[in-house]
């Protein structure tokens, strides 16, 4: 059985207990108690969580665990000493740590991120580089594995954590298996943006989310301004006007993001020449992508490929 550690705090966030959920489900499928979890915390007793509740936990101890997972709050908790002593030596006996969110703060005080990749939620990365610069900070990640230290971006990234952590250890139809009980449409590769495109927009009107859908799911066509105001059942000067106010982008400009989004995604998978996905995503060309790449992330495709296939070796050797 694999004994997993899950460490909380005061106002620790409750949605890292879905991290736990992943594993409960995974004994499920696999018919049998391969994951085995404990809450801990430095002195053990029960635990107030930022939702107002308390759990109970068992001290940290001479406890060792196949999986140490530090759990996250609404904001950068403070370390104790015993924490951190807890920290490293978790390091030097388990076979993996993890920190979902800003748990990254945790491993980055005790030194376990010196020199390694690591991601957080997208909101502290920067602080996170600030404060410890010996760290390789990836802003734009769902998960990362750097040997034995895994970090995930916030929320329900953890699950995201967890499901590879399942498909490391018993495989990818398990995951699969478990990521669907979950009813979570696919595990995210690790290297996969925390951005979505669709999100930022966040169109306030029905006609303007349909024309966005449409443009999503005819991402090869040619989305004229005319096409994209003929889906939402409007003229192409209100539509125009409309979809500004609402979106703070020109519909141009929103089809180029869409398409940046899933041209990056195809690459991530890996399966696809770039002659390919280009045409897929309508791009038409490489050249056109290669300038759509540019303008949103600062550097050609190939480069995001390459960072792509990096992040896959690094998982696989985790």
């Amino acid at each position: 059985m694999l004994r997993i550690g899950f460490v909380v705090f005061p106002d620790f966030q409750v949605m890292g207990f879905a991290v736990i959920t992943v594993f409960e489900v995974a004994n499920l499928v696999a018919k049998e108690p391969v994951y085995s979890v404990r809450l801990l915390s430095e002195h053990g007793g029960p635990v107030r969580a930022s939702a107002g509740f308390s759990v109970e936990t068992e001290p940290f101890g001479k406890k060792v665990f196949d999986t140490v997972i530090i759990g996250a709050g609404t904001q950068i908790e403070a370390t104790t000493p015993g924490l951190l002593s807890f920290v490293r030596r978790s390091l030097r006996t388990s076979r993996r740590v993890a920190a979902p969110c800003v748990g990254a703060f945790t491993l980055a005080d005790a030194g376990v991120l010196d020199g390694r990749r690591a991601t957080t939620h997208w909101a502290f990365a920067r602080e996170l580089q600030s404060r410890f610069p010996r760290v390789n900070v990836e802003e734009d990640r769902i998960f990362i594995i750097d040997g034995p230290v895994w970090t995930s971006a916030g929320m329900t990234a953890g699950i995201d954590l967890a499901l590879a952590m399942v498909e490391k250890d018993l495989g990818a139809e398990v995951a699969r298996t478990v990521a669907r009980k979950l009813v979570v449409y696919h595990r995210r590769a690790g290297g996969q943006s925390q951005f979505s495109a669709l999100l930022e927009l966040e169109p306030k009107s029905d006609r303007i989310q349909k024309a966005l859908d449409f443009a999503r799911q005819n991402l090869r066509s040619l989305l004229t301004v005319e096409t994209l105001a003929d889906a939402a059942n409007l003229s192409s000067r209100q539509f125009s006007r409309a979809f500004r106010a609402e979106t703070g982008q020109s519909p141009a400009k929103a089809v180029e993001n869409l398409r940046v989004e899933s041209a990056r995604l195809l690459m991530e998978q890996g399966r696809h020449s770039m002659d390919v996905i280009a045409h897929e995503t309508g791009f038409a060309d490489r050249e056109r992508m290669r300038r759509a790449f540019l303008r949103a992330f600062g550097q050609p495709p190939q480069a995001v490929r390459r960072h792509s296939r990096t992040a896959a070796d690094a998982r696989s050797n985790g």
